[in-house]
C-alpha cells in the first residue's frame, strides 16, 4: 500500500480538505488520519450533489462509504463541538459517523476552561493579538506543558472521578467561568461510550494523514509569534507510520493567503479575490489575500524537508484573474531554516518579513512556473471544489487496494 501525507505550505486555507477528499473518492482508503491541530481546522469539502461540509475533526474523507477517522494523540479533541459536527453530517446522510471514528486516548481534551482563558489572552494583548481561532486549543497544548500530569485527555473521559477532579484543577488554576464541572463531566461520559477509545493508531489499510492548518504557522518554525502550538511539517504523521513509506503531497494555492496578524509579504488589497468559505471573524480577524508568494513556499519546503508532489489549487481563480502575479524575490531578507526552539530567531525573521517587499512576475502557465519556482512536480491540479474539479498527473500517489498490515 502507498500512505499519503496531505501538509498545507502556506499559512492554512490552502484547500487540504477538497484534496483529501479527492484521494478518498479516487482511491481505495482505509482511514483519514488527523495527526495536529485540533477543533480550529476547517475544510470545506463540497460533493457533486451539492451537500457541503466544513470538517473540523472528522476526517475529510468521511462523505465517502466505509472510510474512517482516526483523532491521533497529537490531537486536541473537543467532544462538545464533535457532537455539533457529527450531527450535521448525519443531517447530510452519513449516519455511520460515530461507528467509523476511532480517538486515541492520548489525545488532549479542549474544554470550555481553556477556549475561555484563550479568549481572555487574545483581548487583553490589544492591537497586539496573535490571530487566534478561539476555540482553547493553543491553550490546552500550553497547560498540558505547565500541567502534564493533569492535563484532560481522551482516555479520561472512561473514568468520571478522575476526570472530574482534573477538571476541577483546570479550572482553578485557569482561573475562568464556564460551565459547571458536572455537567461536562456528564457529556464527556457520553462521550465515551459513543466513540471507540483506543490505544494507538491500529493501521488496516491505505491511509491518507491529513494536516491542519499551514506549514508557516508552524510551532517552531513559523513567522513567531503569529504561529501555532502545533507541528505544521510532515513530522507528526511520520512519528505515527513508525518507518512505513508514505507519499508526502504538499498544498498550495494560486494566490497566497493568510487569517489574520503576521507577514503576509505579497498582500494586495486591491486584489478582486474573495473566499465565501473564510469570512473574517471575531478572533482571527480578516481574511487578507496576496499574490503567490514563491519565497515564502521554498522556505516552507525548507522547512518540512521538501515532498513528492504538489496539490495546486485555485486555478479556476487565477483564470478568472489574470491580475494575479507569483513573487519570485524579496527586496529583504531571504527565509532560512533555522534551529528547533529558538523562537527569538524566528521573531526576527518575523520583523524582517514585515519589511521586506516582493518582486512580482505575471504568469502565464500556472502548473509549470510554480514546478519551476518550487522545484517539485505538480500532481493534482484543483480548478474547483469538487472532487470532479480536479486532476491527476501520470505522477500522482497511489493508494493500494486495501489490505490489512
Amino acid at each position: 500500500m502507498q500512505h499519503v501525507i496531505v501538509v498545507d505550505l502556506g499559512y492554512g486555507d490552502c484547500g487540504k480538505g477538497t484534496v483529501v477528499d479527492h484521494l478518498c473518492a479516487t482511491r481505495d482508503v482505509h482511514t483519514v488520519v488527523r495527526f495536529n491541530g485540533g477543533a480550529q481546522a476547517a475544510h470545506t469539502v463540497v460533493l457533486g450533489d451539492g451537500r457541503k461540509h466544513t470538517f473540523a475533526q472528522f476526517g475529510s474523507g468521511t462523505f465517502r462509504p466505509g472510510v474512517r477517522t482516526h483523532l491521533s494523540r497529537f490531537m486536541v479533541v473537543d467532544p462538545l463541538t464533535l457532537a455539533a459536527e457529527a450531527d450535521h453530517l448525519v443531517g447530510l446522510g452519513v449516519h455511520d459517523v460515530w461507528s467509523r471514528l476511532t480517538v486515541d486516548r492520548a489525545a488532549l481534551l479542549s474544554t470550555p476552561y481553556h477556549r475561555e482563558a484563550n479568549r481572555a489572552k487574545e483581548i487583553a494583548r490589544g492591537a497586539d493579538r496573535h490571530g487566534s481561532c478561539g476555540m482553547g486549543v493553543g491553550e490546552a497544548m500550553a497547560y498540558a506543558l505547565r500541567h502534564p500530569d493533569d492535563a484532560p485527555r481522551a482516555g479520561d473521559c472512561t473514568d468520571p472521578p478522575l476526570l472530574r477532579a482534573k477538571l476541577r484543577r483546570l479550572r482553578s488554576n485557569l482561573g475562568v467561568d464556564g460551565p459547571p464541572v458536572d455537567a461536562c463531566v456528564e457529556a464527556y461520559a457520553a462521550f465515551a461510550t459513543t466513540v471507540s477509545i483506543v490505544d494507538g493508531l491500529r493501521i488496516e489499510g491505505p491511509c491518507v494523514f491529513e494536516g491542519a492548518q499551514g506549514v508557516l504557522l508552524d510551532e517552531w518554525h513559523g513567522f513567531h509569534p503569529y504561529t501555532t502550538w502545533s507541528t505544521t511539517t510532515f513530522a507528526n504523521a511520520e512519528t505515527l507510520l513508525a518507518g512505513e513509506p508514505a507519499y508526502r503531497l504538499g498544498v498550495l494555492r494560486t494566490f497566497t493567503t493568510r487569517h489574520g496578524a503576521g507577514p503576509l509579504v505579497t498582500e494586495d488589497p486591491s486584489l478582486p479575490v474573495t473566499d465565501p468559505n473564510n469570512p473574517a471573524n471575531p478572533w482571527q480577524g480578516a481574511f487578507r489575500v496576496g499574490h503567490f508568494d514563491a519565497v515564502a513556499h521554498r522556505y516552507a519546503l525548507d522547512v518540512c524537508g521538501g515532498v513528492d508532489g504538489l496539490a495546486l489549487t485555485h486555478l479556476d481563480t487565477a483564470s478568472a484573474h489574470p491580475d494575479l502575479r507569483m513573487c519570485v524575490d524579496y527586496d529583504g531578507v531571504k527565509p532560512t531554516r533555522g534551529p528547533t526552539g529558538d523562537l527569538d530567531r524566528q521573531e526576527r525573521l518575523t520583523r524582517a518579513m514585515a519589511s521586506s517587499r516582493p518582486r512580482l512576475v505575471p504568469v502565464d502557465d500556472w502548473t509549470a512556473a510554480v514546478e519551476e519556482q518550487l522545484s517539485a512536480p505538480v500532481v493534482l491540479e484543483s480548478h474547483g471544489p469538487r472532487s470532479e474539479d480536479k486532476t491527476s498527473t501520470d505522477s500522482a500517489p497511489t493508494v493500494a487496494a486495501r489490505v490489512t498490515c
